[in-house]
């Protein structure tokens, strides 16, 4: 008995392989040298056989004849006499070796007697071609070079491929083993989805502990997958699990299986789920499963020998077949679980499918906390009215949000980060950088600013839309303006009438463009294009059209292929009544919006007016305008004056008023399309 630390014995070496694994190597490498020195003596015996005789024509040969200078003839029925020269009758600019060509016909029994009395000294014989022999020597140098590399490559290939045979390393998997140390992620870095992380973190306690579960008789999932829009932490998700299990893990993206080769990506998923049992208990991370997991048939081949199918066959087999080993855990994460086949994700296969969902206010307060430990912030920055004005922003944007302040900080030559930094960022993240200094046409800057002033009058005075947050006529991304607004909470679901009263604030700006100058610009097209998809999207897929009723009319999701030539679900005449369905909404709408700026002309005429004064305005003092109070702040005239006399002008353009204080922030953003 020992306590617990004896050290395994040694292995008996074997004794007909006393160098044991290094035997196979050594063998290669006699094999390789005997082939090297056969190949020197054989290029050594080519050399002297076939160095290039003296040609000699017929006159000089009998000269030789005559002189007795020849050592040995060999004389051919085609013509061809071949012979050696004496070595002390050799010339400086001769060789040996002489060739002369005489007439086929020459050479026959009499010339042969001839020679044999005229050189009784030398060596006199007549022979026929072997043509075998000079066809081999001509195909001697393409079989030598064929032979060294079929030893040097061809099988250094054979052996490195092992299962993938002369593809070599194509049929092997191209995935990465991730050990718990060198992953720097994990189950405290990961905020905002509670609940993700604690059906995961089941997986990490079965592979600690499996007795704890099989006690009553049950069996963990095969596979796990993650569903989630991008950027939601799937992946993040998956760097935790590597982090805290003690079990190897292998992660590899779905496109790493499809190569150019066909049947390449069956070959790599038998070979990582071989390599996964060998290391069992493990995990396997299959990133982007859609890449190969998508419903089989739907292609335009139609047929089962696509190479994505036969991938996805092989998944299929490895996870839940014949050998199937339940110590090897998949987890996968998708943003389209809804084309996946669903061969895929039955019970048995992926028995359990983790939604990481968007985060809510409190789940984004957790990841901001997470990623605002990397930056110096200043005492002025407020972490919860930082989430409550970010709804919908995933968990990737928020951390983007957070960088990006830190850059915006860095170029103003800042110490910390403020909190009009982290506005910025997080307008800029969402709606795109501002444009202060490009110069707008006059006409073009008061079109603008009587559009945001139509989208904020109406903000302001719905009481079903959200709260209005901010109005600006600096160009921020491709719009030339917009409204802000402020959701009071995550909105999970849409009224009616909140859809009609965001149609209403959409309208608003083509309307003033209209009322003020009696003309109408393009920079509504971005309205159009939304209030139709809301008005389209409440008569065909929401139900609330009074003559389409609770039918639904939108696309259908299970159509297979890139192109669906067939007929739609539904009449001509219910597609007439769908049309009109959707005219009446947005007209009635439309109307409606176009009767409040009329009644309150002189509210749209005071906004557009103090744009046009300060450029940006806040939800605060588009209220306090409606209710008929001054703005006592200085202009942008003002600012550049006093900047002017101070002798402090380092540019000419405006300066804006973007920062401007908002005590009562009751939630992010929203942009209202503008020009």
């Amino acid at each position: 008995m020992t306590d617990g630390h004896e050290t395994p014995p040694k292995p008996t070496p074997d004794p007909k392989r006393p160098n044991g694994p290094n035997v196979k190597m050594s063998r290669n490498v006699v094999s390789g040298l005997i082939l090297l020195a056969l190949a020197m003596i054989l290029v050594g015996v080519l050399n002297n056989s076939l160095v290039a005789p003296t040609t000699l024509s017929i006159s000089s040969f009998y000269q030789l004849v005559d002189k007795q200078e020849i050592q040995s003839l060999v004389l051919r029925e085609d013509g061809t006499v071949e012979g050696f020269v004496k070595p002390e009758a050799i010339g400086p600019d001769t060789s040996q070796r002489f060739l002369v060509m005489f007439p086929r016909e020459a050479i026959d029994s009499k010339f042969i007697d001839r020679m044999v009395e005229a050189l009784p000294e030398a060596e006199v014989r007549s022979e026929r071609p072997n043509q075998f022999m000079l066809v081999f020597l001509s195909l001697l140098p393409y079989l030598f070079l064929f032979a060294i590399v079929w030893f040097f490559i061809f099988r250094q290939i054979r052996s490195a491929s092992g299962p993938g045979g002369m593809l070599g390393s194509f049929g092997r998997s191209r995935h990465r083993v991730t050990p718990k140390e060198h992953t720097n992620v994990t189950f405290a870095d990961v905020a905002g989805i509670d609940e993700a992380k604690e059906e995961v973190h089941e997986i990490i306690e079965f592979l600690k502990s499996p007795k704890k579960f099989q006690r009553l008789g049950g069996r963990i999932p095969r596979g796990v997958l993650l569903v989630g829009v991008p950027g939601c932490g799937k992946t993040l998700l998956a760097k935790a699990i590597a982090g805290e299990a003690d079990v190897p893990f292998f992660s590899i993206s779905g496109s790493d299986f499809v190569e150019m080769f066909v049947g390449v990506g069956a070959s790599r998923v038998r070979d990582l789920f071989k390599q996964a049992k060998e290391n069992s208990p493990c995990i396997i991370f299959l990133d982007e499963i859609d890449a190969v997991g998508r419903k089989r048939g739907a292609n335009f081949g139609g047929g089962g020998h696509d190479e994505r199918e036969q991938t996805l066959n092989a998944i299929l087999v490895e996870m839940d077949g014949f050998d199937t080993n339940s110590q090897v855990i998949v987890v996968a994460a998708t943003n389209r679980a809804d084309v996946l086949d669903p061969a895929l994700i039955r019970p048995g296969r992926f028995d359990r499918q983790v939604f990481v969902s968007m985060p809510d206010l409190q789940g984004r307060y957790e990841i901001l906390k997470v990623h605002m430990h990397k930056i110096k912030l200043g005492p002025n920055v407020d972490v919860r009215r930082c989430a409550r004005g970010t709804p919908m922003f995933t968990g990737a944007e928020l951390a983007a949000m957070v960088n990006e302040s830190a850059l915006v900080a860095t170029l103003n030559n800042k110490d910390v980060v403020e909190q009009e930094d982290l506005d910025e960022a997080r307008d800029k993240i969402r709606w795109g950088r501002a444009k202060k200094s490009r110069v707008v046409d006059e006409r073009d800057r008061k079109i603008t600013a009587y559009h945001e002033a139509g989208h904020a009058l109406i903000q302001a005075l719905e009481k079903d839309a959200d709260p209005i947050h901010k109005v600006s006529i600096i160009p921020r991304g491709n719009a030339g303006g917009a409204t802000f607004s402020l959701p009071e909470r995550d909105r999970m679901v849409h009224t009616r009438s909140y859809l009609l009263a965001t149609m209403r604030v959409m309208f608003g700006g083509r309307i003033a463009e209209d009322i003020f100058f009696g003309d109408i610009s393009t920079g509504a097209s971005s309205d159009i294009k939304q209030a139709t998809e809301v008005a389209r999207s409440m008569v065909r897929e929401w139900g609330m059209g009074d003559k389409v009723g609770f039918v639904y009319y939108g696309d259908n999701d299970n159509q297979s292929g890139f192109i669906d030539m067939g007929p739609r679900d539904y009449s001509d005449s219910t597609a007439e009544t769908i049309d009109a369905e959707i005219k009446l909404i947005v007209d009635t709408a439309y109307e409606a919006a176009r009767q409040t700026i009329l009644d309150n002309r002189d509210k749209t005429e005071v906004i557009a007016q103090a744009l046009m004064k300060f450029e940006t305005i806040s939800g605060e003092e588009v209220n306090a305008l409606i209710r008929g109070e001054e703005l006592n702040r200085p202009s942008v005239s003002d600012l550049l004056d006093a900047a002017a006399a101070t002798d402090q002008v380092g540019t000419a353009r405006p300066v804006s008023m973007d920062a401007e204080p908002d005590p009562d922030f009751g939630g992010g953003p929203v942009p209202q399309p503008s020009s």
